[in-house]
């Protein structure tokens, strides 16, 4: 296994060396290692080029990407890292890959419960961890809490993916947040206990089984619906059509739905450490917060910022307020429930 690791990190920095070529030696280009599919964030990094004249080189991996960067040490051509989720930015900040930042932009639009105390990490975007249900099965009023998946009348009605993603073990750590690891267990048993098939797909599955009539409920990140609902696809547009969904956790004394994030840091190494934290600084401005909102359907961090039609329909939402980095901390913790209650 650790050789097959080696090999691997190894074939990620030759596809890196052919990516970067002469990028380092130069000021005005950054590179980043992103576990953000390229076509996520091009938009994005083509507007801070025009606006800036710094060219952007991108190297990406769903995984490895961290034990590259700690292995190439001082000699990493990497200045900026960009995630999907709390739980892989905080695998670079518990190995000291990332440096901390001082400004007063991130600290400002950024909320305190979405970034690192420390300055080493920032939530750029938010995603919520929602429930859809079908619309002909199940009243739209008859989950509101995520708590409430745990109810036996739901037995053989729930659909999800493995409990094992990042997505779902965040989604258990903010349960361990809001009541403690054995009742936090206890509801992850009896969730299990009402599935209609064994966790397998992505989120999008979950949806096409709902409108399948596989299960009636599902657990998924709201920015699936989105891209469903407007895709080009007439067969995705009819599975979104098949659910409404619902942020729960929305009562007046209730906690808000689990948020996670995308996010991103700079490298330690980093030889252009100013323009990285000039690149952080764009991504939080409001072109590219609105740019997060229109291409990904996701919700800005910047909360004064007027939202886009598509998400306007689903309204606002009440958001947990646990910060980030306690989800991040409890992890290791959800991920054994996950694996005793068989998820």
């Amino acid at each position: 296994m650790k050789t097959y690791i080696s090999r691997f990190i190894i074939k990620l920095a030759m596809i890196g060396a052919v990516v970067f070529g002469h990028a380092a030696a130069h000021a005005s280009e950054l590179n980043i290692y992103s576990h953000r599919q390229a076509f996520l964030i091009t938009p994005f990094l083509d507007a801070f080029t025009a606006e800036t004249g710094i060219k952007t080189n991108v190297v990406f991996a769903s995984k490895g990407l961290a034990q590259r960067l700690a292995a190439e040490g001082a000699n990493s051509p990497a200045d900026l890292v960009l995630t999907v989720d709390i739980a892989r930015l905080s695998v670079y900040a518990e190995k000291g890959l990332l440096a901390p930042v001082q400004s007063d932009i991130l600290n400002r639009v950024i909320p305190q419960h979405l970034r690192s105390q420390d300055g080493t990490w920032f939530g750029l975007s938010k995603r919520s961890r929602i429930v859809g249900v079908s619309k002909d099965r199940v009243a739209a009023d008859a989950v509101l809490r995520i708590e409430d998946l745990a109810d036996p009348k739901w037995r053989g009605k729930i659909c999800s993916r493995p409990g094992s993603h990042v997505y779902n073990r965040a989604l258990v750590a903010s349960m361990i947040a809001a009541h403690g690891e054995v009742k936090a267990e206890a509801w992850a048993r009896d969730l299990v206990a009402n599935f209609a098939r064994r966790p397998q797909g992505n989120d999008r599955s979950q949806v096409k089984a709902i409108f399948e009539g596989q299960c009636d409920i599902a657990i998924l990140n709201h920015y699936y619906y989105g891209k469903l609902l407007t895709s080009d696809d007439a067969a995705h547009r009819q599975w979104a059509d098949s659910i409404n969904v619902v942020f729960p956790n929305q009562g007046a004394d209730d906690r808000g739905a689990h948020v996670n994030i995308s996010g991103g840091g700079i490298a330690i190494h980093s030889k252009n450490k100013g323009d990285a934290q000039r690149l952080l600084e764009f991504l939080v401005s409001e072109k590219a917060q609105s740019l997060y909102a229109k291409i990904n359907y996701e919700y800005p961090v910047d909360e004064s910022l007027d939202l886009p039609d598509d998400l306007k329909l689903w309204g606002t939402f009440k958001e947990d307020q646990t910060p980030i980095s306690e989800i991040a901390r409890l992890s290791v913790t959800a991920q054994k429930i996950i694996d005793r209650v068989g998820w």
